[in-house]
């Protein structure tokens, strides 16, 4: 089971998942596109025909990042790094606008997001300076530059506005967490998102009535227990976040679009909308709905073969796959991402280096968050935000993006288990 020429051991369950996930996705893009007879399956004017030839080039692909060496990817990351940060600001100058957003470049008929990309890029930096024997997770100031290197990519995506590929980094805090960043950072965020939300629900005021019966709750448990209580950092928790409640508001009605606004709005059930920002979820549960237990079968979507569902092969290419496949046919498609997710858990626990134990569980982290975010978005629990399905949505950087991304932690593996 090597691979032909070489020292490597390639794990084939991780191959067949990913072969799995880009067929079945294919399946889904070729009936969510054909609206009449097909003619041939590489005709370029068609979608399903240009994401067949994406994923025949996919395979030059595979073959050139398992041909490289291992430590090409740790030796040259900072500078993979570096070009994937200049790839992203060059859209301020040379992009092109897609979808209201300016996170692409255009060579022809070609065009190319490099968003995608720089998630790989990200991983493999953050492994490689997590994986420096001076670098202890446990100290501040090491936290503070890996949340760096994760941030500085996000922070020049979201201008473009993308704010679906930018969210996409809050998924790196997992490999941080397992390396030894500290628990509260994790609470931190969840605190935060908790904060946001109550106070798009209840409003400012409401929210901080919430916070003062907290800390009276705090504060009598403590002294219940008789735990000291550091007033001076008692009370400034209190006054940030107070402030960061008045700050949730700007940042609603400042910092974000009024699509953006809609969509929060109809997530949390403070409007209704079926005919405008709530069609396309809206559509997208009638269509899942429709499919019941086993689905109409493939080719037979009547909502799909209406195209009443916009963007339905690309992020809400998971609608089809519920009214085609049903019940059974989502099952188990999420049965598959999981398998594939906990396969490089698994594979990553196993490496013998930070660096390859860091990446992989960026791999695994990027690919649930995209995964558990987007069919919650179909399914109506999220805003929509613009995040395909990896492996099934149609869209040729999309695809190339996720399979460097496992290729070269697969590749990483196949050395890894070989040398032990």
């Amino acid at each position: 089971m090597g691979y032909a020429g070489s020292r490597m051991k390639i794990d084939w369950w991780t191959i067949l998942l990913y072969g799995l996930l880009v067929g079945f996705g294919w399946l889904n893009i070729y009936s969510a596109s054909l609206r009449e007879p097909a003619e041939g399956l590489f005709n370029m004017t068609q979608i399903y025909g240009k994401q067949l030839l994406w994923i025949m080039l996919s395979f030059g692909l595979i073959i050139f990042v398992l041909a490289l060496d291992t430590k090409f990817y740790e030796r040259f990351s900072s500078l993979i790094y570096i070009a994937a940060l200049m790839s992203l600001l060059g859209l301020f100058v040379f992009g092109q606008t897609i979808n209201g957003a300016n996170s692409w470049y255009h060579f022809g008929t070609f065009s190319l997001q490099p968003s995608e990309f720089a998630k790989a890029a990200t991983a493999l930096a953050l492994g490689k300076y997590m994986g420096d024997i001076q670098t202890n997770m446990r100290e501040l100031k090491h936290q503070w530059r890996a949340l760096l290197i994760i941030l500085i990519p996000a922070m020049i995506i979201i201008p473009q506005p993308d704010p679906g590929s930018a969210l996409v980094y809050a998924a790196f805090i997992f490999p941080l967490y397992r390396e030894g960043l500290n628990y509260l950072f994790l609470i931190l965020a969840l605190s935060v998102a908790a904060l946001f939300i109550g106070t798009l629900l209840i409003g400012p005021e409401g929210m901080i009535v919430v916070i003062v019966l907290l800390a009276l709750a705090l504060f009598l448990w403590q002294k219940r227990n008789r735990q000291r209580i550091v007033w001076p950092r008692y009370i400034m928790g209190i006054l940030l976040t107070i402030g960061l409640t008045f700050c949730v508001n700007y940042v609603f009605n400042s910092v974000f679009e009024q699509r953006h606004r809609d969509r929060f709005n109809l997530v949390l059930g403070k409007t209704v909308d079926h005919v405008s920002i709530g069609y396309n979820t809206h559509q997208s549960e009638i269509a899942i709905g429709s499919g019941r237990w086993f689905g109409k079968g493939w080719l037979q979507g009547t909502q799909t073969k209406g195209n009443f569902v916009p963007e339905q092969h690309t992020d809400y290419i998971f609608s089809t796959i519920g009214e085609e496949w049903g019940f059974v046919g989502s099952v188990f498609l999420v049965i598959v991402f999981m398998s594939l997710v906990l396969r490089i858990l698994f594979l990553a626990e196993r490496q013998k280096s930070v660096f390859g134990r860091v990446y992989g569980y960026s791999v695994a982290s990027i690919i649930f968050f995209h995964f558990m975010v987007n069919i919650g978005m179909v399914v109506g629990l999220f805003p929509t935000v613009g995040i395909p399905l990896p492996f099934l949505s149609y869209g040729g950087s999309g695809l190339w993006g996720f399979t460097l991304l496992l290729f070269i932690f697969i590749k990483m593996d196949s050395v890894n288990y070989i040398n032990r």
